[in-house]
């Protein structure tokens, strides 16, 4: 513990997590509760594999290095360790909706990142039965909805990655296509519109999609699906009408102080849902053109936001379940899609690295305290719908390994190894 103790004294202002210590040593309390075990979930723990040589303690040239990284939380560690979590034990197999295709995106982009063939093709044969006319073809959603659609996003990042390769095949571009198109095109019967019809058709008019609810959260379950479809096809219609629909969302949710609020009728500032649209503008400016007529007014928000959330980082390098109130438990989720969200930002020069980078450390090593020995992610708000009650939001449950958690932890590993990509 020595060598620990030291890093700690050279760098007072990073809190080092639990995940920092070494393997067989118990963590210390943390000052908040403990995380609640999500209901029916079994956690056998499965102690962390020895190191193959002595470990050497480094110590990063500077507060905001991105690169130099204590024992355990490198991004190359923990990327790995949580998408080998994903696909070896039961979660890619059972699929769980948006939360299931938030986790398969980052696992692929880890796989692709890190030139992991073997990853890659073991996760794509985990989704192909639910194809049409696979064996689990009965998995794949069928509602008319936001949160069913971003499923389109697997097939196409598979035609990303494989486009060129011996292991393509073009029914994964035609059927995430076909789902792209779905999202803009008209609801179902049995599925209607889920805001007044009035504002509903209003915003069908200005060209935003028919499942536009206008809830922070589908500033990435709803654009990604847009941007990977433009990534695998390069059609502009796919871009510019996600930046379109996203201009739309900042303009009645994002407040003064840079934050948003759940829906226009929640004045709440809740942290994953903050942490979507984070997550959903950092993707949305790595793909925007410089020269798109709507990239100034969404970086304009995106930076907007990230002075915010400097504001509100806590000593512990985590943000909030509710993200203005210091008194609300630390919750990982939202912490690991802002940690991902700023890391983007200072890699692509968007943010100062002299202001932001150290933040964004903080937040990558806080975060990765809050994976346990079996690889699960920690401390995550449970699933959450809206509710203008400010109870509702501090009575949430803390689960451990809901994919809530996982994905974003991922995101953020994958932000770290990108060089400006």
């Amino acid at each position: 513990m020595s060598s620990r103790r030291t890093v700690a004294a050279l760098f007072a202002y990073v809190v080092l997590p639990a995940a920092l210590l070494t393997p067989g040593i118990a963590a210390p309390a943390q000052a908040t509760a403990p995380p609640e075990a999500a209901p029916g979930i079994q956690n056998p723990v499965r102690p962390r594999r020895a190191p193959e040589q002595a470990y050497k303690e480094v110590i990063p040239p500077s507060p905001g290095d991105l690169t130099v990284w204590p024992r355990g939380v490198s991004p190359e560690e923990i990327g790995k360790a949580l998408a080998e979590h994903f696909v070896n034990d039961g979660a890619a197999d059972r699929f769980s909706g948006y939360p299931y295709v938030c986790t398969f995106y980052g696992a692929m982009t880890f796989a692709e990142i890190t030139h992991d063939d073997a990853l890659r093709d073991r996760l794509i044969a985990k989704f192909a039965p639910m194809m049409p006319g696979g064996a689990k073809a009965d998995r794949w959603p069928q509602r008319f909805h936001v949160d069913d659609s971003i499923v389109g996003v697997i097939p196409l990042q598979i035609a990303i990655q494989t486009k060129g390769t011996m292991n393509y095949d073009p029914k994964y571009l035609a059927r995430g296509v076909e789902w792209a198109d779905r999202q803009w095109g008209p609801l179902s019967p049995t599925t209607p519109p889920e805001l007044p019809a009035d504002v509903h058709d209003a915003l069908v008019k200005d060209g935003l999609s028919p499942q536009s609810r206008l809830w922070v959260d589908d500033m990435y379950m709803l654009t990604m699906l847009q941007l990977e479809a433009y990534r695998a096809t390069g059609d502009r219609k796919y871009l510019d009408r996600d930046a379109h629909e996203m201009v739309v969302y900042l303009d009645r949710l994002q407040q003064p102080n840079g934050l948003f609020f759940h829906a226009p009728d929640v004045k709440y500032f809740w942290g994953r849902g903050d942490g979507w649209f984070a997550a959903g503008m950092a993707e949305m400016l790595r793909t925007l053109p410089t020269d798109h007529p709507d990239r100034a007014r969404i970086m304009r928000s995106y930076k907007l936001m990230m002075a915010s959330l400097l504001k509100y980082q806590g000593a512990d390098g985590m943000w909030r379940e509710l993200i203005d109130d210091p008194a609300v438990w630390p919750e990982s989720s939202s912490s690991a899609m802002f940690a991902f969200a700023l890391i983007t930002g200072v890699k692509h020069g968007w943010l100062d690295a002299a202001t932001y980078a150290p933040a964004a450390r903080r937040a990558w090593i806080a975060v990765t305290g809050y994976v346990d020995q079996n690889h699960d992610v920690t401390q995550v708000c449970t699933g959450t719908g809206k509710l203008d009650n400010k109870q509702y939001y501090l009575d949430r449950k803390r689960e451990t390994g809901n994919l809530h958690g996982q994905a974003p932890v991922l995101w953020a590993a994958v932000a770290l190894l990108r060089d400006g990509q």
